[in-house]
């Protein structure tokens, strides 16, 4: 079935003087401009497309690649708004997305960048949406403390910051969980840290328990190796210089410089940490 707003491979038709016909079965046939058509296409052949809408809402097919598809959350600019329709989104592809009027909690400006979800409405035009919690899944995730998951940083709270995980669920990062500085739109890898019984939940940065320590004392032999075998950090560093480095909280690095001494594989001086040399 041909996914309007999305990938799809379809056959060849027929070939006319500006481009091809594709088959997109129940939605009929839908042109690739001439532009768009690779060498020696002829019918039969399959072309890996994506369906989109041109300037007069009319189905056409694309190689280009847009930013985001449909069912996906994005961060993207405001490049127009029209007084009558609403605002339009720079995606990546020559025609911009709209997003109506109807669909923005807040009146967009040019300029502005905003999360969205991309959509297909009743007329068959690939839209977008600001009304974030319409396109959440209703139903609890299948998640288990300590998985990694996908993160899209959307909105800074008085805690922290709200994350859409895995394109599909809200949940929530702590100010004194984070340590190293994060964007609105920004894309990252986080960890399921707690679900509470009303099924909120709680994100990390950091896998959470012991067993990620082994993870990063690896990381800190594998600097100490590559600096000749000594880093100018210890306990006292600041959380941001450790992050930096390592890419853990200063907590986390505490333990695993723990560890790491206990089985004797490294010397704490006062100025830094000094690989043991076997």
């Amino acid at each position: 079935m041909t996914a309007i707003g999305k990938w799809n491979a379809l056959q060849v038709v027929k070939e006319v003087d500006f481009g091809v016909y594709l088959d997109g079965g129940a939605l009929g046939e839908i042109l690739l401009p001439d532009r768009y058509v690779p060498d020696h296409c002829e019918a039969g052949d399959t072309l890996e497309v994506f369906i989109c809408n041109d300037s007069n809402d009319r189905l056409i097919a694309t190689t280009d690649k847009p930013y985001a598809v449909a069912g996906d959350f994005a961060f993207l600019k405001v490049v127009s708004v029209h007084p009558a329709i609403g605002a339009f989104l720079d995606w990546g592809l020559p025609k911009d997305l709209l997003v109506p009027f109807k669909a923005q909690p807040v009146r967009m400006k040019v300029g502005e960048w905003h999360i969205v979800y991309i959509d297909v409405d009743d007329k068959q035009r690939v839209v977008a949406s600001a009304k974030l919690d319409a396109f959440m899944d209703q139903n609890p995730g299948d998640y288990t403390v300590g998985q990694p998951v996908s993160l899209l940083i959307c909105h800074q709270t008085d805690m922290g910051y709200k994350a859409i995980i895995n394109n599909a669920h809200w949940g929530m990062l702590y100010f004194d969980g984070i340590f190293k500085p994060l964007k609105i739109g920004q894309k990252i890898k986080g960890y399921i840290q707690k679900i509470r019984p009303d099924y909120k939940i709680d994100l990390c940065l950091e896998k959470p328990g012991y067993e990620k320590v082994g993870g990063v004392t690896e990381t800190i032999l594998r600097v100490l190796k590559a600096e000749g075998g000594f880093v100018s950090i210890t306990d006292k560093s600041p959380p941001g210089v450790i992050a930096k480095k390592f890419n853990v909280s200063k907590k986390t690095y505490k333990k695993a410089v723990g560890a790491l001494y206990k089985k004797r594989l490294i010397t704490i001086d006062p100025e830094g940490i000094r690989l043991n040399v076997k």
